[in-house]
């Protein structure tokens, strides 16, 4: 009789840790019972869209995604009714066809001084114009008036050509209003947006990160050291962190003063590389490490596994996540206990981190139905849910899909997100831009 319990909970435990892919799902059953789709938006043409971002004020219900390949731009997505979200606006670069490279990827935006910008970050390769553009400023303060939108500037790198993969917005412990960009060598770029706005004849730019591994490429051709980053406060140190994934792998910066960088902790795993998308928890102990390569797990890296001190070297890996081993997972939104997934073919992924060794799945929703290897990466699993990005202030989740376009979800249970509520720092990828970081000092006025 004790064997038969014991047997019975094993494969009660077991049929818990099953990921959706892998069971067996009824005709028609196109997500968890838990995850209800709030609203479809079909964009177009198949791998043409790219990244999403959406606003976290209630009083302002927008979402941006980038478009990719040709025509490059962005849409504004209204979602003040989400299950009637609509395409309000499109923004498309001029001369469309002379355009050559990857296009609109990446998307964020930043408040301040009571103004909203938004900020897109392009890719243009050689054989047509603006090789050299990185990213377009538009203040969009005056929406829901789309007559209102106006072009600030445009960010160039032409130390640099092939412009800016990735794009991270962030409010500064000093109180500044920072945007990261990933550029084409091997330095990650800090500009100051009200510096930028003001005319600053740098463009804003205050500060570089450099990647430390020593350039893989042959004397005279591009490397690019950096291709995402996440930036937080870690109210532990009162330090400004900054957690970049590139060529090495991993790497943590100390970036307090944006224009002195210091290196704090690099990590890597066994036959890794290069990193592509490395999210923090709210406490900074925990990562969620991406490697875009098939069959690539999602990686969970314990960085302070002797209490509170960040290691330089040797972060272990004591946990890893796919929805299926035959798949890719892209892009995370950590809002602890759970991490919110983009998962290519698999779709909106959810899985619960409080246990980071055993990280299971709580619900998800398949974007793509369409074919399997039909992507946009070299083993070609790169299509369905490219994007993804969670409001903290009613737990809406939004999905950006390659080819199917724009999504709305929402998880059972999930009404919002404050860290303090699960005793964590109230601290994620979503910025107070009105007063700061949780746990810093607030800047001192000057009078």
């Amino acid at each position: 009789m004790k064997v038969m319990h014991y047997s019975l909970a094993v494969a009660a435990l077991a049929s818990l840790l099953v990921s959706p892919a892998q069971a067996q799902r009824k005709p028609g059953e196109q997500g968890s019972r838990n995850v209800k789709i709030l609203s479809h938006i079909p964009l177009g043409a198949g791998l043409r869209i790219a990244d999403i971002e959406i606003e976290q004020e209630l009083s302002r219900p927008y979402a941006y995604v980038t478009r990719r390949l040709n025509p490059a731009g962005f849409q504004i997505i209204n979602l003040k009714d989400p299950a009637k979200a609509y395409v309000m606006y499109n923004w498309w670069i001029e001369n469309p066809d002379l355009h050559q490279g990857a296009g609109g990827l990446g998307p964020t935006y930043v408040k301040t001084h009571g103004r909203y910008y938004y900020v897109s970050s392009f890719q243009f390769s050689q054989g047509g114009p603006d090789v050299d553009l990185g990213a377009i400023v538009f203040d969009v303060t005056g929406l829901p008036d789309t007559s209102k939108i106006k072009e600030v500037g445009r960010i160039r790198e032409p130390g640099a050509p092939g412009g800016f993969h990735e794009i991270y917005g962030y409010k500064h412990s000093s109180g500044a209003s920072l945007v990261f960009t990933t550029t084409q060598s091997p330095f990650m770029h800090i500009y100051d947006i009200d510096r930028f706005v003001a005319g600053d004849a740098k463009q804003g730019l205050v500060g570089r990160i450099e990647n430390p591994t020593p350039p893989d490429a042959a004397p005279g051709t591009v490397f690019r050291g950096w291709h995402d980053a996440y930036v937080g406060y870690d109210p532990a140190s009162h330090q400004d962190r900054f957690y970049g994934a590139g060529a090495g792998g991993y790497f943590v910066f100390d970036v307090t003063n944006v224009a002195e960088p210091r290196l704090l902790s690099s990590m890597s795993a066994s036959g890794l590389n290069r990193g592509h998308t490395f999210t923090p928890d709210p406490t900074g102990r925990y990562a969620i490490a991406e490697s875009e390569y098939q069959y690539a797990p999602l990686r969970v890296f314990d960085m302070k596994p002797r209490g509170d001190t960040l290691v330089k070297t040797g972060a272990r890996v004591v946990g890893a996540y796919t929805a299926d081993w035959k798949g890719l997972p892209h892009n995370t939104e950590v809002r602890w206990p759970y991490v919110f997934v983009s998962h290519y073919e698999d779709g909106l992924q959810v899985f619960n981190m409080m246990d980071p060794t055993n990280p299971y799945t709580v619900g998800f929703y398949d974007t793509y139905d369409g074919p399997t290897k039909v992507g946009a990466c070299g083993d070609n699993v790169c299509n369905g849910a490219f994007g993804v990005d969670v409001r903290n202030a009613d737990g809406l989740v939004v999905i950006s899909d390659l080819t199917t376009g724009f999504w709305s979800f929402k998880m059972e249970g999930f009404d919002g997100w404050n860290g303090h509520q699960w005793g964590v720092p109230n601290i994620s990828s979503a910025q107070d831009w009105d007063n700061g970081p949780d746990g810093a000092p607030k800047p001192q006025k000057v009078s």
